[in-house]
C-alpha cells in the first residue's frame, strides 16, 4: 500500500515529491471494502493549463474540467451554458416539423386532442409543458395517464378505444409510444390520429403514427439522444411557436409564449430520468433549476414546502424531494396526480395534491423497504450467483410500483445490473424493472429478449428498462441476459471509483466546495467531484436510523471533517466504520452543512479502504 502524505489539497500528485509513483490504482487501492478499484480521472496537462489560463480557474478546477472531456473552447459553454449557443435546430429531429404542423392544425380547427403520458416524472413534466403551451393559446388539453397496475406502461388498444369513444380525434403520446406498434395500428383502425414524442430505444422501423419524434429513432440527425422526453417536448414547444408564428396566430392579445418559463419542468424531468447531463441537456438542467428557484409553478412550490425542502433548488431537491413524491402517484396511488399537480395554476389545488402525494410517498417507502428485504432474502437463500454478470430476482406479490426502486437498491449493493420481477399468479404474469451499471446497456438487452420471444413486452434505455413476462419463462430469460451481458460486463471490468483530488480534512471547506460547485448540476455524464482522504481516523462514530453511519474523520494533524455514510450499516464498509480505530482511506463527495447557520461542509462517504484488510489478489 502506497501512502502519500499531503498538505492541504492536491489534484493527485504526491506531496512528498515522489516522482516514481506509478500505479493504475489511486493510492494503491486495488480493492476497497466495496470491492472497487480507485482511479484518478485522467486529464491532459496541456489541456489543464489551457483551461486554467483561458478562464482564470484554479488548477484543481481546471483539471476537473479537462478530465470531463472539455477543452478551453468548450469550457466556456460548460461553465456558462446558454440556450442560444446550444439549442438544436428542431427540424433536425425526424418528424418534428410534421408533428408541429399536425398540432397547430388541430389548434386552428378546434380538433379534440388528448395528451397521453407515462406515469413517471418524465411523463408528468412533458404533459404539463404541452398542456401549459396550449392553455396559453386558449385550449385546455385533457390528460390521460394509464394506471400502472391495471393498464401497464404505454398506450394500449383498450386505452385508445376509450380515448376515441370520448370524442378525441388526435392523441399525443409523451414519454411513451415508440414501441406501441399494436396500439398505434389499432388507433388507425378507429380513426384516432397519433403523434409520438418519446426518447426510449426503438426499432429500425417506427410504429405507423402520423409522426414519431424521438432523438433515439434510427436515422434521426439531431444528435440529442441523451434527452429525456421532457427535453424533447421543450424542443417541440419551440417548433410549435415557429409553426404558429408562420401562420400568424400570435397577436398583442395573445403573444408568443416563452417556453423558458417552463424550464423548471424540463430540469425536473431530465434529472429524475437520470439522463446524461452534457451539452444542451446540461444547459436545460442548469437553467431549469435556476427557473425553479422562482417557484412560479404552484405545484412545485407546494410539493417543495410539503417535502420540507430548503435552499436553492438543486439536483438533490429534484431527485430526492420532488421526484419521488411525483412518482408516488404512479407507483401506489392515482397515476394522474403528478401531471395534475404540475399542470394546475390553482395554489389550493396544488397544496391538496402535494399533500396527497407526500402521504403516498410515505406509504411507498414502507412498501419498498419490505420488498428490498424480501428480495435480499431470496438472493441469500441461493438465487445469487456472484459470478453472473446480471441479477434477475423474482417474487410473488411484489408491488410493481416499487420494483424499479428495489432494483436500484440491489444494484448499489451488488454492483451489477439487476432486474426485479413481481409475479402475479392470478394473472400469470410477471412485471419487471431493471437498473444497470454504467457501460452496460440493459435497455438494448431487454429489447433483444423481447425480439427473441422471451417477453410479453419490454424496452427502455441504457440504464433502466421494464418488461412483462410469463413466470415460467423467467429461468430462460435469466440465462439469456447472462449470456447477452457477459461481454459488456467483462469490458467494464472491476467497477472503479474515479477520484478528482486528494485533500486533508483541514482543506475541506466551503471555499473549496463553492469552487467545485461551478461544475454543477451533477449527474450521469457530469459526475459530482470525488475527493479522497488518506490516513484518516474514524472518531465519534454513531449508527443512525435507516442504516446510516455518522462520524468525524480525523487527519494526521488532528483536523476534523464531519462525514456520513448512507444505508451502509450492514455492509463491510459500514461495519468497518462502526468498528472505529485505525486509519483508513476514504473517498466521498463534499456537501454543504448549513445546519444552524454554520456554513460548513461534510463528506458523504462513497467508499472506504483499510490497508490492514487489503490484498491485491
Amino acid at each position: 500500500m502506497v501512502r502519500i502524505p499531503v498538505t492541504g489539497y492536491s489534484p493527485t500528485m504526491p506531496a512528498d515529491g515522489a516522482p516514481n509513483f506509478v500505479s493504475d490504482a489511486f493510492l494503491g487501492v486495488q480493492r476497497s471494502l466495496s470491492g472497487r478499484v480507485w482511479r484518478e480521472r485522467a486529464a491532459d496537462a496541456a489541456v489543464v493549463r489551457a483551461i486554467q489560463h483561458r478562464h482564470g480557474l484554479t488548477e484543481p478546477l481546471a483539471r476537473a474540467l479537462a478530465s470531463r472531456g472539455l477543452c478551453h473552447e468548450s469550457a466556456e459553454h460548460y461553465l456558462r451554458p446558454t440556450l442560444k449557443a446550444l439549442f438544436p435546430d428542431p427540424s433536425s429531429f425526424t418528424d418534428m416539423d410534421r408533428a408541429a404542423e399536425i398540432l397547430i392544425d388541430a389548434l386552428e380547427r378546434g380538433r379534440p386532442t388528448m395528451v397521453f403520458a407515462d406515469y413517471d416524472v418524465d411523463g408528468a413534466t412533458s404533459a404539463a409543458q404541452l398542456v401549459r403551451w396550449f392553455r396559453h393559446m386558449g385550449v385546455e388539453l385533457p390528460i390521460y395517464i394509464p394506471d400502472r397496475l391495471t393498464e401497464g406502461y404505454g398506450p394500449s388498444p383498450a386505452a385508445f378505444r376509450k380515448i376515441r369513444e370520448g370524442g378525441a380525434e388526435l392523441v399525443v403520446t409523451l414519454d411513451c409510444g415508440a414501441a406501441a406498434y399494436d396500439a398505434i395500428a389499432s388507433a388507425a383502425e378507429i380513426g384516432l390520429e397519433v403523434v409520438v414524442i418519446d426518447h426510449h430505444l426503438m426499432r429500425e422501423d417506427p410504429p405507423a403514427a402520423a409522426a414519431v419524434v424521438n432523438p433515439n429513432r434510427p436515422g434521426c440527425q439531431s444528435g440529442q439522444g441523451v434527452l429525456a422526453a421532457a427535453g424533447v417536448t421543450f424542443v417541440l414547444l419551440t417548433a410549435l411557436n415557429r409553426e404558429a408564428r408562420k401562420r400568424g396566430l400570435f397577436s398583442d392579445e395573445r403573444p408568443q409564449p416563452d417556453p423558458r418559463q417552463w424550464l423548471d419542468l424540463v430540469a425536473l424531468g431530465e434529472v429524475c430520468d437520470v439522463t446524461q447531463l452534457v451539452g444542451f441537456n446540461r444547459a436545460l438542467t442548469q437553467l431549469g433549476l435556476r427557473t425553479m428557484g422562482a417557484w412560479g409553478n404552484p405545484g412545485l412550490k407546494a410539493l417543495f414546502e410539503v417535502g420540507k425542502g430548503s435552499g436553492e433548488p438543486s439536483v438533490f431537491h429534484a431527485g430526492f424531494i420532488l421526484g419521488p413524491r411525483i412518482n408516488a402517484g404512479g407507483r401506489i396511488g392515482r397515476s394522474d396526480l403528478g401531471a395534475r399537480l404540475l399542470s394546475t395554476d390553482d395554489p389550493l389545488e396544488a397544496r391538496a395534491l402535494a399533500e396527497e402525494l407526500d402521504s403516498l410517498n410515505t406509504e411507498r417507502k414502507a412498501v419498498e423497504a419490505a420488498v428490498v428485504e424480501d428480495a435480499a432474502a431470496v438472493l441469500e437463500r441461493g438465487n445469487f450467483n456472484p459470478d453472473a454478470p446480471v441479477i434477475v430476482v423474482a417474487g410473488e406479490d411484489w408491488h410493481p410500483g416499487v420494483i424499479g426502486i428495489v432494483a436500484g437498491r440491489l444494484r448499489e449493493r451488488y454492483r451489477k445490473p439487476v432486474v426485479v420481477i413481481g409475479i402475479d399468479r392470478a394473472a400469470n404474469v410477471g412485471k419487471g424493472s431493471g437498473r444497470s451499471q454504467p457501460g452496460v446497456n440493459l435497455g438494448r438487452a431487454i429489447q433483444a429478449a423481447f425480439e427473441a420471444g422471451l417477453l410479453m413486452a419490454g424496452g427502455g434505455h441504457a440504464m433502466a428498462a421494464g418488461l412483462s413476462i410469463r413466470p415460467e419463462m423467467i429461468p430462460e430469460f435469466r440465462a439469456f441476459l447472462e449470456a447477452r451481458l457477459a461481454d459488456e460486463m467483462e469490458m467494464v471490468g472491476v467497477e472503479a471509483v474515479e477520484i478528482d483530488a486528494l485533500l486533508q480534512p483541514r482543506a475541506a471547506n466551503r471555499a473549496l466546495l463553492d469552487d467545485f460547485q461551478r461544475l454543477a448540476p451533477f449527474g450521469p455524464g457530469n459526475p459530482e467531484p470525488m475527493f479522497a482522504l488518506t490516513g484518516v481516523r474514524p472518531d465519534r462514530v454513531s449508527a443512525l436510523k435507516g442504516g446510516h453511519v455518522r462520524l468525524d474523520l480525523v487527519g494526521p494533524t488532528g483536523d476534523r471533517l464531519k462525514a456520513v455514510a448512507w444505508r451502509c450499516a450492514e455492509t463491510p464498509l459500514g461495519q468497518r466504520l462502526l468498528a472505529g480505530g485505525g486509519t483508513l482511506d476514504i473517498a466521498g463527495k463534499l456537501k454543504a452543512d448549513d445546519y444552524m447557520g454554520r456554513n460548513g461542509v461534510q463528506l458523504e462517504i462513497e467508499d472506504v479502504h483499510d490497508a490492514r484488510q487489503w490484498t491485491d489478489g
